[in-house]
């Protein structure tokens, strides 16, 4: 096969590809990063670059107009070297924190009455043992468990081939005194008890010395880590970060496809396994920073256990288990409750036997970001009827109380979070977050994040924006442009009708940021998804939605939900907002509960158990549902009592 050579303006030398390689995995080879949120289908056109000389050939050209590929641009995902060629990469979108940003740490309340020697599966214990000699012969390992046995009480100690590696080197450092650090796991509902060495450590490690542990939260958007002293049960640092996966896909299917790629799978493992260990890295600096010279310093390699849980997906890709099952019907993961495994199995940069668990999940939609949400929103262990939901690509939606828990997923898509909408961006500095619109002159104002000119706007934006054009009548209830105003925001676009929120002149590109009659239809399906979804689980069990007595939604972007607004466009359901309670992220916090205390653990296993899973595909009633919910707030208005009002007052219209 012939070998072409593509010339990257960022590189000084070109790379050497075959014909047929495309642009994405040329720039790949050449370690260029080019992002593709939608896993390379094609979709998203935010691969976008600019071939200035050669020859390819285009696959797609979606989002790109005749003028675009005149001047040479090409989506990275779609486009295959077939002669040498000169590329040109615009600057990728930086990402940077805000909604779920690293610097906000959450306050958090170790749970009452713990007691490390009782709740922790963890435990520490200083041995000092007989030395042999030329009348007693019993080898190394012999002398330990007898040790363990006599002077701790365990019975039935496994010990790894690492720990055997340094038995003999740790007894006689420490002279014959050694600290054994073991888990100790209840298995099988209490008929069978694992005990397992963890580490082997040389003389009397200070009663006061730290245990650490690690809570972690694999998002599809963001991963989140908390240190944890198995000591006290405090967290003593915490961490996020954008999970490295984005660049290959925004939601969970767009991953799953480019898994299924060549080497995609591989890729998508190390890419979350990166993040996670430079968290790692970062809390235990982050709690090293705050400590006095003389007292003890953490590093990843001394954290002995780890909690984790995450959707389905991600769980998957993060062990490279294949996940694509997971997106073909009858929809079934390869695994719900996942064995203990080692740090060294999983490839964290934690101590190498220490224990990494994995959370169970209930399907291929609810995963343990789930089960563990329940366990920390407290709605396992209530009497009141409870609905919680986590909004993300993927809304996942839990119905019941302490007697009952049902629970479905519904793919919202990444409209939300921006994606798949013309001037969307993720929640980042210079997003426009919130918008209002005068009611008589239909003119915007906005609030960006970070201050200073807008480039795009962000999900919040995106709800305040649509409900404010409705309750202005810019838009009417099916998301129609009201042409009929005279206004010159409402315009013929590249794409259709479209609604300008900020001229070139206010904005950081120069261009207008816009939302178009397909972004808003995108924004329609999106909500529309999300409220059938908890509408037709409530409507499988007999539950009237003004039934439910509270409301709690999970997850960093629920954080930061304007409830008015959301319940405007029929995203959340009309009812007192006193009900609506945003916890943040419950999964982290889950995870962190099953970190410290077996009981918390024992009852996720429980609550993903007991948790019955209706697959919303298979639900005739849910397209119907969906149908009614693509109008705003919804087709049936006797649904938002307080909206109709609010429509029929002349304040709606300022």
């Amino acid at each position: 096969m012939a070998e072409h050579l593509v010339y990257f303006d960022a590189l000084t030398e070109p790379v050497r590809v075959p014909t047929g390689t495309l642009l994405a995995e040329a720039a790949r080879m050449a370690g260029l990063e080019i992002g593709q949120p939608c896993g390379g289908q094609g979709r998203c056109g935010r691969c976008t670059v600019q071939v200035l000389e050669g020859n390819v050939r285009r696959r797609s050209t979606l989002r790109l107009s005749a003028e675009d590929v005149a001047q040479g641009f090409a989506l990275a995902c779609q486009t295959v070297v077939e002669g040498d060629c000169r590329v040109s990469i615009p600057p990728q979108e930086k990402i940077e924190r805000r909604l779920t940003t690293d610097r906000t740490v959450s306050e958090i309340t170790v749970p009452p009455g713990y007691n490390y020697e009782l709740d922790q599966t963890i435990h520490r214990v200083h041995l000092s043992l007989s030395p042999p000699s030329l009348e007693d012969q019993t080898d190394d390992l012999s002398r330990l468990l007898t040790a363990l046995k006599q002077q701790a009480g365990f019975t039935s100690v496994s010990t790894p081939l690492p720990i055997l590696r340094k038995l003999g080197e740790a007894l006689r450092a420490g002279d014959w005194n050694v600290t054994a650090i073991l888990d100790v796991h209840d298995l099988f509902d209490g008929r069978y008890i694992e005990e397992r060495l963890v580490d082997l450590l040389p003389g009397r490690v200070p009663q006061e010395e730290p245990i650490w542990g690690a809570a972690i939260d694999i998002g599809t958007t963001t991963v989140t880590v908390w240190l944890v002293n198995l000591l006290t049960g405090q967290v003593e640092a915490q961490a996020s970060e954008y999970n490295g996966q984005i660049a290959r896909g925004e939601d969970v299917i767009s991953r799953i496809v480019y898994a299924s790629k060549n080497g995609g799978a591989a890729e998508m493992r190390n890419l979350v396994l990166d993040t996670i260990n430079q968290l790692l890295a970062t809390v235990c600096q982050r709690y090293n920073v705050r400590k006095k010279d003389w007292e003890s310093k953490a590093s990843p390699e001394q954290i002995v256990k780890a909690t984790i849980a995450g959707n389905s997906t991600m769980m998957h890709l993060f062990l490279g288990i294949p996940a694509s099952s997971i997106r073909l019907s009858p929809y079934i993961t390869a695994v719900n409750h996942v064995p203990l495994l080692s740090g060294q199995e999983v490839g964290l940069n934690i101590n190498p036997l220490g224990i990494v668990d994995c959370l169970p999940g209930v399907a291929s939609y609810v995963g343990s970001d789930i089960t563990a949400g329940v366990l920390a929103s407290g709605m396992d262990d209530t009497n009141r009827l409870t609905l919680f939901m986590d909004v993300g690509t993927n809304g996942e939606i839990v119905l019941g109380s302490n007697d009952w828990l049902v629970a479905c997923a519904c793919s919202a898509g990444p409209a939300f979070e921006g994606a798949g909408v013309y001037c969307g961006m993720r929640a980042t500095r210079g997003a426009i977050e919130e918008v209002w619109i005068n009611g008589e002159t239909y003119e915007p104002t906005y609030r960006v994040i970070g201050g200073g000119k807008p480039s795009g706007i962000c999900g919040s934006g995106l709800i305040s924006l649509l409900a404010e054009m409705f309750m202005t009548g810019v838009i009417d209830k099916a998301g129609n442009l009201n042409t009929q105003l005279g206004i010159n925001r409402i315009r013929e676009g590249e794409y259709g009708l479209e609604y300008v929120i900020a001229w070139g002149e206010e904005t950081q590109t120069g261009k207008d940021i816009t939302i178009t009659h397909v972004d808003i239809d995108n924004l329609l399906r999106a909500k529309g998804a999300i409220y059938a979804g908890y509408s037709v689980l409530a409507d499988s069990v007999g539950v009237p939605l003004e039934m439910i007595e509270q409301m709690l939604i999970g997850g960093s972007f629920g954080k930061y939900i304007n409830v008015e607004k959301a319940i405007q466009i029929g995203l959340l359901p009309d009812m007192p907002w006193e009900k609506f309670q945003f916890l943040g992220n419950t999964s982290v916090r889950g995870a962190y509960y099953a970190l410290l205390d077996h009981r918390a653990r024992a009852r996720i296993k429980e609550i993903a158990t007991r948790m019955t899973y209706i697959e919303l595909s298979a639900d005739n009633s849910f397209y119907e549902a969906f149908m009614s919910a693509l109008f705003l707030p919804h087709t049936d208005l006797n649904r938002f009592p307080s909206i109709a009002q609010a429509l029929k007052s002349p304040a709606s219209a300022g």
